[in-house]
């Protein structure tokens, strides 16, 4: 592989060590918030009686309000300082959580998730904003690492706990649990991170529209926007019937489904930070390829597995869990280089956006091909999904090669 011009990894200041672990923390509850719908999902559909259109219309309803919002947002992102953005869509996100926990019926969950989505879904943007301010490219990529541990970290400790309560107090109690920890963790971002004005150094005097428009009309930051789009469909289109399909098409139980997410919530911990220092010491796209490559494959096998034993399962999701985390640590490196200082809070709020609204169609699309005659038996079409992911998977190599050209000319 080719070396980048700086082989040696510079380590992280102690104040970076601090913004890298309250970072990392915001974002495993705003992960577990949206991920817990997938290991809930059977538990949902056979207790609100949800068709498999009519759960992906509530996993989209996150994603799509989560975009709307980061476009709202990005007129003046770069506005403010990022502590105060963080904490003002922290404690929405925290209330919105809180009547996740509160609805008793599919209209007000569907609320719900359209409440916590405006506010969540623009922490993640504003968490990348924050590191492309305070660490340079060459750090970008272990920063990056660790902060996506907070997915690998969700699936070992949040998912598992989440279903044990789940199956004692039912599914609301694991919206309960996550008020409860991102409360904490919002009062120590309020003692413990530093103003972060850096940005509000570079004058600008667009105004809200203005500075919106002139992000968009950017062509490099279009290339940037539409390839992490696509990005986010493969994960989106497959991830909400994971359980469903896990226990109806491979007959796994509801003991055996937190030991499956919990086994690929510890690869994910051990692969993100190897391949942050890869994605550092490397060419960033030679290894976002690789892992693609790795994730079609898995997928294409995965997706067409039929009743095995469950060591077999723990194998392909491990496997499978590799080429699809490996995939967003460079790529998210990549488009955090893209945007100049003074852009660095639209572009991220915008791109989050995108990714969602993308996301948000490829939950509800996933809805409709997948096909549940009832509640109970096994899912199909389900291997349709697996080609599709495959075709977008191929694009998306193919612009993540235009961005990291874009950011080796600069």
């Amino acid at each position: 592989m080719e070396k980048e011009t700086t082989p040696t990894l510079k380590k992280f200041a102690p104040s970076q060590v601090i913004v890298i672990i309250l970072l990392a923390l915001t974002q495993f509850t705003v992960v577990l918030d949206f991920m817990v719908m997938s290991p809930l999902g059977d538990m949902l559909m056979k207790s609100m009686d949800l068709s498999t259109t009519r759960f992906g219309f509530a996993v989209s309803a996150y994603a799509f309000s989560a975009g709307i919002s980061g476009l709202l947002t990005a007129g003046f992102a770069d506005r403010y300082d990022r502590k105060k953005l963080l904490l003002f869509f922290y404690v929405g996100f925290i209330f919105g959580t809180l009547f996740c926990s509160l609805a008793s019926s599919y209209p007000t969950l569907l609320m719900a998730r359209i409440i916590t989505g405006l506010f969540g879904g623009v922490i993640g943007s504003i968490s990348m904003a924050i590191v492309a301010d305070l660490f340079p490219l060459e750090k970008r990529g272990r920063v990056m690492g660790f902060l996506q541990m907070g997915f690998g970290a969700s699936q070992v400790l949040g998912i598992p706990i989440s279903l044990y309560i789940a199956n004692l107090w039912g599914w609301q109690s694991p919206f309960l649990m996550i008020v409860c920890l991102a409360a904490a963790i919002w009062c120590i971002i309020l003692f413990k991170l530093q103003p972060i004005t850096k940005h509000l150094e570079v004058k600008n005097d667009r105004n809200v529209l203005h500075h919106l428009w002139h992000t968009i009309l950017q062509r490099k930051y279009r290339i940037g926007f539409s390839a992490t789009a696509l990005l986010s469909i493969g994960g989106f289109m497959m991830m909400p019937w994971g359980s469903a399909f896990s226990i109806n098409n491979l007959h796994i139980t509801q003991q055996q489904l937190p030991i499956l997410f919990m086994v690929g919530g510890v690869s994910s911990l051990i692969i993100m930070p190897m391949i942050g220092k890869l994605s550092d010491k490397f060419d960033k796209f030679t290894i976002f390829a690789s892992a693609s490559v790795w994730m079609i494959i898995f997928v294409l096998i995965y997706t067409h597995l039929t009743p095995v034993p469950f060591v077999i399962v723990l194998l392909m999701q491990v496997l499978m869990m590799i080429g699809i985390m490996s995939r967003m640590v460079p790529s998210m490196a990549l488009a955090s280089a893209l945007p100049q200082p003074q852009d660095r809070g639209a572009f991220m709020s915008i791109n989050s956006s995108l990714q969602q609204i993308a996301g948000g169609i490829a939950a509800a699309v996933g809805g409709l091909i997948v096909v549940q005659k009832d509640k109970f038996s096994p899912l199909q079409h389900y291997d349709t999904l697996g080609y599709v992911i495959v075709c977008i998977s191929l694009v998306g190599i193919l612009m993540i090669y235009r961005v990291s050209k874009l950011v080796k000319q600069q």
